[in-house]
């Protein structure tokens, strides 16, 4: 694993390249597909990602983890500033970058996301039109479903003390003070992004060192307009959709709703889990294993595959 940095939108954006540990995925040329992986809400590349990656690379790809500009290791002023156009010019950075790598085949290149980058991933394959599969892990896809779920768990009031938040740190910004931070996770009843009752011991659970559970307020204004998932109908490619069935962050309606707008393009994975569980222990195998099983498929991989004979299977 090594360190490296590209730029995005003239600001450094760092993250981890993991090579190929043999060659299962690797063309006639040797080159290998590429996964690019980035977190969800306020995550960060040692907050979790690390074993996907890690599991990517033994299995024969390359895997680039990265953290989005104003979190983790990479540039960006103010700190925690959560930008969904920014976040996806990041991921568009991230994908340029990954086609330069030593050893990685441009056309193959993969999209991960989890949770709220598990909806980045349809506008970021989307624009891009070359990506050959996407992966969307416990998909937060609809800003709308995502507000009404949150209205369900913890009141109509609680939102709107989120926006009146995200209020105070906009008119805080046009008039040059600091941001209004907002912890991301919290207990049930504290004022959070996600204070459902795994939110808090379910993401500290997979926290690194450059981790903060903070953010700035102001995207509380527009995450509930904020509907990646409408955009599934116009993917170049293959989607997978890993849905936890008692997820309390993520609707499942609203993933299974993208799956069924990539008409001809989306599997579906369901687990009997919270948003949470997956990150870990078993079930953190059983996704690993059904995203590398996708990939197998749909990535036209190997020596012995390009050469006419069947290639091997990924598990």
């Amino acid at each position: 694993m090594s360190a490296v940095e590209f730029t995005s939108a003239g600001e450094r954006c760092a993250g981890v390249h993991l090579a190929p540990g043999r060659d299962a995925f690797a063309g006639v040329d040797g080159r290998a597909p590429c996964v690019v992986l980035a977190h969800g809400f306020v995550g960060t590349v040692d907050s979790g990602l690390i074993p996907y990656a890690e599991r990517f690379a033994a299995a024969g790809l390359h895997a680039l983890a990265f953290d989005y500009r104003h979190f983790g290791n990479s540039g960006g002023e103010p700190r925690q500033l959560l930008s969904v156009r920014r976040q996806l010019e990041d991921y568009a950075a991230a994908i340029a970058f990954a086609r330069t790598l030593d050893g990685v085949d441009p056309e193959r290149i993969v999209v991960w996301g989890t949770s709220y980058s598990g909806g980045h991933v349809v506008p970021v394959a989307v624009a891009d039109g070359h990506v050959a599969a996407v992966i969307a892990q416990t998909p937060a896809m609809d800003g709308v479903q995502t507000l009404l779920n949150l209205i369900r768990y913890a009141g109509p009031g609680y939102a709107l003390r989120l926006v009146g938040a995200g209020v105070r740190d906009l008119v805080s910004s046009l008039r040059g003070g600091e941001p209004v931070m907002l912890p991301a996770v919290g207990p049930p009843g504290s004022l959070a992004a996600m204070s459902s009752p795994d939110a808090e011991p379910g993401y500290l659970s997979i926290t690194g060192e450059t981790w903060r559970n903070e953010f700035a307020a102001r995207i509380m204004l527009s995450a509930g307009s904020y509907r990646p998932g409408l955009q599934a109908d116009r993917l170049p490619c293959p989607m997978l959709v890993q849905i936890a069935d008692r997820d309390a962050v993520a609707p499942a309606k609203a993933a299974q709703a993208a799956a069924w707008l990539a008409t001809g393009r989306g599997e579906v994975r369901t687990y009997p889990i919270g948003h949470f569980e997956i990150y870990t222990g078993a079930p953190f195998e059983r996704a690993v294993s059904d995203q590398l099983h996708f990939l197998s498929r749909h990535l036209g991989a190997g020596r012995s595959a390009q050469a006419g004979e069947p290639a091997p299977a990924v598990v």
